[in-house]
């Protein structure tokens, strides 16, 4: 039996085990907290050094999953919109997973809930919350949920997601405090990024500017000019395709003269009608026209297959002042790619301010080397007048006179054949006078604007519009008599079309090298018949042969006819 001394000693003793186990968890705690403390400062500093935007969102969810110890993390971006995620980046989520799961989350559901309620989030189980209605297929399981909001300047930005707490643990407050911390950090970060992207941005345009204008004072061909803004706005956009469309006299229509990047080949002579096209909609409407994902967009028209993997485009008008626009510039990005913010629509308008001074340039010199040519001819034609006619037909006067006293009878039909030849050279130089006065091709079309009129015309009855693309030097190296050939033979091919193809889709091609002109006629329908009448293509046929050219037919993956016409843009 224990005597009342031992059990004195006993019951202290208990009491010292109890303080010093007490003693040894709070220093594991305060160990904890250190080490917790730490961890969130090296977090802290990681993400403040960062100042590529996309890193520093990269390392904001790779410190908030290592602070709380969760297995699966993310940061959602809010778009523009204010009501759905622009950008998702994860952790601990593998590609082959993302790829299997499909597109990112958009912002429904729980993570939808944040953003409707920029407050901190805590759960047990996701699935119990009201606003959870499960996780798309191949999705990991997630049951532990902490979700709170980063601010840039008072603005939500985004949130960060974090579930699965390791070793099957609730996320607690302390887990609230550091993660809310680290959101303010991030968002000083992100804030950073930002001003530091956007000072690389400004001196970028800053740069492409300068090349612009010393491509413009250096006398560069307005063509030359305009690629190059195409080239400099697609590279600083980020964007895949860039495109310079121009309006054709007197049709109504736009043609694209300049493309570059993704598919460039697709656009490149294409003419556009101005309900239709999203180029088509910024020229008429003399504003900036912006489209989340270009190959869905109703506005647009489908045919010709032109948008294929692009997704977020904007088209900004040429200069818009009292003459109005003068062309459009398209920009495009790859599906999935962010859209085009109104900060960067209004940058790139005071970058196609550049192009509308290009054209005003080349327009204007073009028209100092039409009047120097008049001038020119002016003055050939008024010294032709004034002293070769006068002295040739003194001269002729002259030997006129002194025929009289030729007694030689030959000789004196010479002097009056002599004459005679005299008189015809002043018609012939009067003729160049009146030649050298009168501007050739004055107030006729050129070929580019007959085709679109042609094809507009045929559209009522094959009961669609065609699409039509033009390339090369059309109404400066095609002669007038080859491009009335032209224009009659895509006449009478869409005729052919209307009547016999039952086609519900048409291509047209119009194309020259300077050595060559191509017309290219296409369309799904039935084919040509072997017992059909051929005197339609008869007559192309033979209008080839005049011109040293030849017709080619032929049939094109997935049914029709294929049309090709091509003759030497010089007569031989």
């Amino acid at each position: 039996m224990e005597t009342p001394d031992e059990a004195r000693v006993r019951l202290p003793q208990l009491r010292l085990d109890e303080l010093l186990e007490e003693l040894q968890s709070r220093l594991d705690a305060a160990r904890g907290t250190r080490d917790r403390v730490h961890s969130l400062l090296e977090a802290v500093l990681s993400v403040g050094r960062e100042l590529d935007l996309e890193q520093a969102l990269r390392r904001i969810v790779e410190a908030a999953a290592v602070l709380v110890d969760a297995e699966y993390a993310a940061l959602g971006v809010i778009g523009p919109d204010g009501s759905r995620l622009s950008a998702f980046h994860t952790v601990g989520v593998s590609e082959e997973q993302i790829a299997r799961i499909g597109p990112y989350p958009e912002g429904h559901g729980i993570l939808g809930e944040l953003i409707r309620h920029p407050e901190p989030l805590r759960l047990a189980k996701i699935s119990e919350h009201a606003a959870s209605y499960g996780f798309p297929a191949h999705h990991p399981p997630m049951n532990t949920f902490l979700g709170v909001p980063i601010r840039v300047r008072d603005q939500v930005f985004g949130n960060l997601y974090l579930t699965e707490k390791r070793g099957g643990g609730q996320f607690d407050e302390e887990d609230v405090s550091v993660t809310l911390t680290l959101a303010v950090a991030a968002g000083v970060a992100i804030d950073n990024a930002r001003l530091y992207e956007e000072s690389r941005l400004r001196e970028r345009w800053l740069r492409a500017n300068a090349e612009v204008t010393h491509s413009l004072m250096s006398g560069d061909e307005r063509t030359e000019v305009l690629a190059l803004i195409a080239e400099r706005a697609g590279e600083i956009t980020g964007s895949a395709l860039a495109a310079v469309a121009l309006p054709m006299e007197d049709t109504g229509s736009l043609a694209v003269e300049i493309a570059v990047g993704m598919d460039a080949e697709s656009h490149r002579g294409l003419v556009l009608a101005m309900d239709k096209s999203l180029m088509g909609l910024a020229f008429s409407g003399a504003a900036p026209v912006t489209s989340i994902d270009v190959g869905q967009d109703e506005r647009i028209s489908l045919e010709p297959p032109r948008f294929g993997g692009l997704g977020p485009a904007v088209a900004v008008p040429i200069g818009t002042g009292d003459a109005g626009p003068r062309g459009v510039v398209l920009l495009a990005r790859k599906l999935g790619r962010p859209v085009f913010s109104v900060a960067e629509t209004e940058t790139l308008q005071s970058f196609a301010a550049q192009a509308a001074v290009a054209m005003e340039l080349a327009e204007r010199r073009k028209d100092a080397e039409a009047v120097a040519v008049l001038t020119d001819r002016d003055r050939i034609a008024r010294d032709l007048h004034d002293l070769a006619i006068q002295r040739l037909f003194a001269t002729g006067m002259t030997l006129q006179s002194a025929g009289r006293f030729i007694e030689h009878e030959e000789a004196a039909e010479r002097v009056v054949r002599a004459v005679d030849d005299l008189d015809e050279t002043i018609k012939i130089i009067r003729s160049t006078i009146f030649g050298l006065r009168t501007r050739e091709g004055a107030g006729e079309a050129g070929l580019r604007a007959r085709v679109v009129r042609v094809v507009g015309e045929a559209a009522p009855v094959v009961g669609f519009a065609p699409s039509v693309r033009m390339e090369g030097l059309l109404d400066t190296d095609v002669p007038k008599d080859i491009a009335d050939h032209v224009v009659a033979v895509l006449s009478e091919a869409l005729t052919n079309i209307a009547r016999h193809a039952h086609a519900n889709r048409a291509d047209v091609l119009v194309a020259t090298d300077g050595r060559e002109v191509r017309l290219s006629v296409t369309d799904n329908g039935v084919g040509i018949p072997a017992d059909g009448r051929r005197s339609g293509l008869g007559n192309m046929a033979e209008r080839a042969e005049q011109l040293g050219g030849r017709l080619e037919l032929g049939e094109p993956e997935g049914g029709g006819t294929a049309l090709v016409w091509r003759v030497p843009a010089r007569k031989p």
